[in-house]
C-alpha cells in the first residue's frame, strides 16, 4: 500500500490507490517546506515521474495537493510539448481528477462548499484563494500561529527569520517593509507569521 494513503481521508483511499495503478510515479513524503505544499517533476536520470507532498498537511489539504500534483503528471503524459504549468490543460486535468472525491463523505460540508467554488476555476495554489485557504486552515492540527491577514497595518512580525512591518493590503498579498533593509515585499496574506 502506498505510504501517502495514510495521510488522506479514509474514504478517498481506494480512488487514490486506483490512480496510483493508472499513473506510474514515485512518491516522496517531504518535511514541511515553506515555499510549497507539493511538487511534481520528471526525473530524467531514473526515467520516472516524482510527486512529493509535505507531511504536515491536514488530510484534506494533503488530498488536494496530491491530486494537484497528479494533474501535472497527467498533463506531462498527454501533452509532451510545453504547456503552461497551470494553464487550461492542467485546470481541466485537476478538475477531472478531483471530481470523484468532491463528496461530503470525504470533505466536511463547509470545506466542500468552498472547494467546489474554487474548482470552477482552480488557482495554481490553494493559498491564492483566501477563502479556500481559510477553510482548509480550520482543519489544521495546530492553529496557534497568526496569518498576515490576522494583523493590522503597522503590526510588526517575523516571517522566514526576517522582521517586517505590515504596510497595507493589495488584494491577496500584503505590502510589508523589512525592518533591517527598508525594502518592500509583497507577502501572501495567508502566510503564517510570528507576532
Amino acid at each position: 500500500m502506498p505510504e501517502y494513503l495514510k495521510y488522506i481521508p479514509s474514504k478517498s483511499r481506494l480512488y487514490c490507490l486506483q490512480l496510483s495503478f493508472k499513473y506510474d510515479f514515485a512518491f516522496k513524503l517531504k518535511n514541511d517546506r515553506s515555499s510549497k505544499l507539493g511538487d511534481f517533476k520528471r526525473d530524467f536520470k531514473r526515467q520516472q515521474f516524482v510527486i512529493s507532498v509535505n507531511r504536515g498537511l491536514n488530510p484534506y489539504q494533503f488530498l488536494i495537493t496530491f491530486i494537484h500534483e497528479l494533474a501535472h503528471l497527467k498533463v506531462a503524459i498527454n501533452y509532451p510539448r510545453f504547456v503552461k504549468a497551470h494553464g487550461k490543460e492542467w485546470k481541466e486535468s485537476f478538475k477531472e481528477l478531483l471530481a470523484p472525491v468532491l463528496e461530503e463523505d470525504i470533505f466536511p460540508q463547509p470545506l466542500l462548499d468552498v472547494l467546489k467554488i474554487h474548482m470552477n476555476n482552480p488557482k495554481a495554489a490553494a493559498g491564492s484563494d483566501p477563502k479556500l485557504w481559510q477553510a482548509l486552515r480550520a482543519y489544521n492540527i495546530s492553529n496557534t500561529k497568526n496569518t498576515l491577514n490576522d494583523l493590522l497595518d503597522g503590526a510588526r512580525f517575523t516571517f522566514k527569520t526576517k522582521h517586517f512591518t505590515r504596510v497595507n493590503k493589495k488584494r491577496t498579498r500584503i505590502l510589508c517593509k523589512e525592518d533591517k533593509t527598508g525594502k518592500f515585499y509583497l507577502i501572501q496574506g495567508i502566510a503564517e507569521v510570528e507576532v
